[in-house]
């Protein structure tokens, strides 16, 4: 990690949190941000891998995660949640499967103490589960330029969300496209390649802050745990299931009765949302507030980030009756928050019975 920190400050990066992994932007870049018609590239210093290997690795993790990942094949990539007991979501992880092992990618700020507790429930399968970021680090890339970027490191590229290659410059994964067709990227490598590739992908693509990458995530709708909103959602009350993340054929798992409960009893209450706001550096886990019933919060921010010097845009888990008032960010007199309508998922009588 200290060796590509060094080399992208040496690329001018500027605003480098080095206890969260942020970048600010890059300086002589077009801006720290990057608009969904971007072609742009962004260091993934927040993010950490867990590599789980041992013959017993698919099935452990099998039994500990939302997702199927005994029948992951080689090429391709999952979404998976893991819960508590009560069916409330520690992480939002993405999934993979190199040769013998098993890769679970989700934020630094996580993967200590997801480690920690999938460790506790190993008991005596056959499994070793260690922190991969020694050997690796993350590249995110995006826009319609990425595919001819990448074809000197990538004779075939992915073409579909979730599918991958792996050869001897890593692991490239397709991740979802965003609402506007916008391609994502995600290169996983070791610090050399990625600082060798570096001034050749700089031609064509900006380099770009951490912002720029969550923007990107919030426009595919993929909700992302973080330590401010860890044991909040059940997978449903973020989309979890409708992005592919949830499994309803496979065996059990921490929270299964209570997330299969949900899937089949009722359609949920609660939803994740798109919205702005003008409103800059809105943190996950910051409450909304309905105008009709000021004192109880009717939703909360999964994810956010700022689009230009006077606004965020958001993914916002909310009660859908409270679509139909003036939702508030912080408190009731806060910025107003405007909904995406196509993110807003179509409501009947149903809807709100589960």
């Amino acid at each position: 990690m200290q060796s590509w920190q060094i080399f992208l400050e040496q690329q001018g990066a500027v605003g480098f949190d080095a206890s969260t992994g942020t970048v600010g932007g890059f300086s002589g870049s077009e801006s720290t941000m990057a608009s969904p018609s971007t072609d742009f590239m962004v260091p993934l210093c927040d993010t950490s891998l867990i590599v789980a290997s041992g013959i017993d690795a698919a099935s452990f993790l099998h039994n500990q995660l939302t997702n199927d990942v005994e029948h992951i094949g080689q090429d391709q990539a999952r979404l998976a949640g893991y819960c508590t007991p009560k069916g409330r979501l520690l992480a939002t992880l993405l999934v993979w499967r190199s040769g013998d092992q098993i890769f679970l990618h989700l934020p630094r700020a996580l993967q200590p103490g997801i480690r920690k507790r999938l460790q506790m429930f190993i008991l005596r399968a056959k499994v070793v589960l260690a922190d991969a970021d020694a050997q690796s680090t993350q590249l995110g890339l995006a826009g319609p330029a990425v595919a001819a970027a990448l074809r000197q490191w990538f004779s075939a590229v992915p073409t579909l969300p979730y599918t991958l290659v792996h050869n001897d410059a890593g692991t490239l994964i397709r991740l979802a496209d965003t609402d506007d067709g916008m391609a994502r990227y995600l290169w996983i490598s070791d610090v050399a390649t990625l600082t060798k590739a570096w001034p050749h992908l700089a031609l064509t693509l900006h380099p770009s802050g951490t912002d720029a990458w969550r923007l990107g995530r919030i426009r595919a709708g993929i909700a992302l745990i973080t330590p401010a909103t860890q044991e909040k959602f059940v997978p449903q009350m973020v989309n979890f299931e409708l992005v592919g993340g949830v499994s309803f054929k496979k065996g059990c798992y921490p929270g299964q009765e209570i997330v299969a409960r949900s899937h089949y009893l009722g359609k949920p209450k609660r939803r994740m949302v798109q919205a702005t706001v003008d409103a800059v550096d809105v943190a996950a886990g910051t409450e909304v507030f309905a105008s009709d019933d000021p004192e109880q919060a009717c939703g909360m921010i999964v994810e956010a980030a700022t689009t230009d010097m006077n606004s965020s845009l958001c993914l916002v888990e909310i009660k859908l009756t409270a679509l139909e008032t003036s939702v508030h960010l912080g408190h009731v007199h806060g910025p107003r928050l405007a909904f995406a309508p196509a993110s807003i998922p179509v409501t009947t009588d149903d809807d709100l019975t589960a």
